[in-house]
């Protein structure tokens, strides 16, 4: 292999290198948010633990507790996604590097690698902007529960 095959190769990987390194950055932050919805889960279950089995709270409680779960499924989507999109990635620039060793017609599999890479991407994203209207709505049901408490409303 010539120099000149080996610069061809990694020119053409440098755009889905870019794109592993950009869903790496949002799969930390899918992650971190999953993991303050794990911790979140832990402490409204503790929390329900403590409370009277037949209270308005137990009940404010577990809408709670199923609203942050439901987001701990959803970011969980959202990072198995990512981590698809990296993997498919990765095999687009295997893909690339293959098929240039091997002569055959360029992009014959390194294309449809990408595009599945990128499909994963938007489902992922997908998944991450529910994540983040379910989070809304638990934030609202928190604000409605102290604004209630607060003005000692039923």
């Amino acid at each position: 292999m010539h120099t000149f095959s080996v610069v061809q190769i990694l020119t053409a990987s440098i755009a889905p290198v870019i794109v592993i390194s950009g869903v790496g950055l949002l799969l930390l932050s899918i992650s971190n948010r999953y993991g303050r919805a794990i911790d979140r889960v832990r402490l409204l279950a503790r929390e329900m633990g403590e409370s009277d089995p037949e209270s308005a709270r137990r009940r404010q409680l577990s809408e709670q507790l199923r609203l942050v779960n439901d987001r701990a499924h959803l970011l969980k989507r959202s990072m198995l996604y990512s981590s698809l999109c990296i993997f498919f990635i990765s095999l687009t620039i295997l893909s690339l590097f293959a098929e240039h060793l091997l002569n055959l017609e360029r992009d014959f599999l390194a294309l449809p690698f990408f595009a599945l890479s990128l499909v994963s991407l938007l489902i992922s994203i997908y998944y991450s902007i529910r994540d983040i209207t379910v989070s809304l709505a638990a934030l609202e049901l928190e604000v409605s529960e102290r604004l209630r408490g607060d003005l000692h409303l039923p």
